[in-house]
């Protein structure tokens, strides 16, 4: 799990109940009309936005991605790939079959050069399924990004209705307070959904794109690499330019 995604939701949500409990009651921040507003109107505008057949799983990867932490190192593909470079070149392709590998997309693209595939073969599809991926991750990232912008809009137009409510029944002079912090409650849900939770979440995903970019287009190319059978040592050089400045200074110092 992806600690930090968690830490900081919970963190925010905990932040302001705690002022909530502090300053009164807590029924006193529940109006169900408001949430259903909210949450409602957010979901519908955001299916507006994007084909239905594809919201659902474009969330799901999304949350997966952004509340998981999948821990690959640049530093520890190279010396991988490295590895599997010497096997292929003492054993040849079919000594990379019985190599224990953790990496989904590496175990895939050297099971291809196991059994022989065409260099060209190999290269499309795992440049396919890369960019696949990386769509499907996008576009969670832009159903996020639409549910944080409609929340505060929906919020607002909650908080319109509820004016319009109250305004309505000025006779009773008694109810005025009520009402407006009901109406008020609408844009208190839009803007803890929004900054708390989406819009959050959206930046988490926009750095996972990045090193899940990074890292897929580094095994792509270290398999090929492999494929032609380039000398380790060329491949490790190769691929040190996939790492930062300093990891790859404290990379070639190790090795």
């Amino acid at each position: 799990m992806d600690l930090g995604s968690i830490i900081g939701v919970v963190g925010a949500m905990t932040v302001v109940l705690a002022a909530i409990f502090v300053g009164g009651s807590f029924s006193q921040f529940v109006d169900i009309p408001s949430i259903l507003i909210v949450i409602g109107g957010g979901f519908a505008a955001t299916l507006v936005r994007f084909p239905i057949g594809g919201i659902g799983g474009a969330l799901v990867l999304g949350s997966k991605v952004a509340f998981s932490h999948k821990k690959v190192d640049p530093r520890e593909l190279v010396e991988k790939i490295s590895e599997l470079a010497d096997i292929a070149r003492k054993s040849g392709p079919l000594g990379l079959e019985n190599v224990e590998i953790s990496e989904p997309t590496l175990a895939r693209g050297v099971q291809y050069i196991a059994d022989g595939y065409d260099g060209d073969f190999i290269k499309g599809s795992m440049e396919r399924e890369r960019d696949l991926f990386l769509e499907r991750l996008s576009e969670g990232k832009r159903v996020f990004k639409a549910l944080g912008d409609s929340a505060p809009a929906f919020g607002m137009i909650g908080t319109l209705v509820g004016l319009v409510q109250m305004l309505a029944n000025m006779d009773d002079p008694s109810t005025i307070g009520p009402a407006m912090a009901v109406a008020l409650l609408t844009t208190l849900y839009g803007a803890l959904l929004s900054n708390a939770v989406c819009l959050p979440l959206v930046d988490k995903l926009d750095s996972k794109f990045d090193i899940e970019e990074l890292n897929q287009t580094l095994i792509i190319d270290g398999v090929m690499q492999i494929r032609e059978s380039k000398s380790p040592a060329i491949i490790r050089e190769m691929l040190i330019a996939y790492l930062p400045e300093k990891s790859r200074a404290d990379f070639q110092e190790a090795a």
